[in-house]
């Protein structure tokens, strides 16, 4: 059987900090988790920072700054993976006033300023969310313009850090084959499947098959359900001949009204993957299979 590796989100963007006390949201202890993470058994660590004291989304270079320079002080090794999604926050107005832009919500950088924290820290992977789309309810668009895409891409490539290209509709992959095409994209392409996001791809198993049979023989891809169905993804993914991720980005829980912790999803991550008959990749497995440069 194969081996697979596992991701860990430890906190994402999300209105989470207020409905689990184990979001975490300070510099420290989004290293911390990482770190607990990786002793559990996760290979790549996904983060994202947030506001020390408020706990909302931010994306301030030196938070980031603050969280990779712990992890990498740290006795414990797992590939670094900064998200490069910020930025990309549209907010209409209204329904019959869409402009002027809600300015709580909007929060719109060029490529370059969205790049700044993985052009300062140079991580081992960045995260490239390859499109726009409604994102939940209300008045809301993730925004990834093609072009905005491409000059990314350009500068993720030129930096030598791999590129996960985050997928959240068929749309998505398609875009994202098409920057591997202009050579955009370096080999070994990896790629995540971002199931059940609303109004995304929906989490049901003929959506995500259809998915995985698009993607080329040669890419390493990657893929997570959110809330309730994280750990049915875990296998999912496994049988389907892919990675996983878990975290506390996409899910609070590991039971019905039983609140997780980062290092409690990815522990029964590994038994799920380990029960099935595959074998847990270590980081340096990683860094071989997808080539990486290992930094800091």
């Amino acid at each position: 059987m194969s081996s697979v590796f596992i991701t860990c989100a430890v906190t994402g963007s999300g209105d989470t900090v207020g409905k689990s006390d184990r979001v975490p949201f300070t510099p420290e202890q989004i290293a911390d988790d990482c770190i607990a993470a990786a002793r559990a058994g996760a290979a790549i660590t996904h983060i994202h920072v947030r506001d020390p004291i408020s706990g909302a989304p931010a994306r301030e270079p030196d938070l980031y700054a603050e969280v990779v320079e712990r992890v990498r002080a740290s006795d414990v090794d797992v590939v670094i993976n900064l998200t490069a999604g910020m930025g990309g926050d549209l907010t209409l107005g209204s329904v019959e006033q869409p402009l002027p832009l809600d300015d709580a919500g909007t929060d719109l950088a060029g490529a370059t300023e969205r790049l700044e924290h993985v052009r300062r820290l140079l991580p081992e992977i960045c995260t490239l969310d390859c499109g726009s789309m409604n994102f939940g309810e209300g008045d809301y668009v993730m925004t990834n313009t093609t072009s905005t895409l491409k000059e990314m891409a350009r500068q993720i490539q030129a930096l030598g850090v791999r590129p996960e290209i985050e997928v959240f509709d068929t749309g998505h992959l398609w875009q994202a084959r098409s920057l591997v095409d202009e050579g955009l994209i370096d080999d070994p392409v990896m790629v995540q499947l971002c199931m059940g996001v609303p109004w995304g791809a929906p989490p049901d198993i003929n959506t995500f098959m259809a998915m995985v049979n698009n993607i080329p023989d040669d890419w390493t891809f990657s893929a997570f359900g959110i809330g309730r169905r994280q750990l049915e993804y875990v296998a999912l993914a496994t049988i389907a001949g892919g990675n996983v991720r878990v975290g506390l980005e996409d899910n609070l829980y590991l039971g019905r009204g039983q609140l997780a912790s980062n290092a409690d999803l990815v522990t029964r991550a590994v038994e799920i993957v380990e029960r099935i008959g595959h074998t847990i990749m270590g980081p340096d497995e990683v860094r071989t299979q997808l080539k990486l440069t290992r930094r800091g």
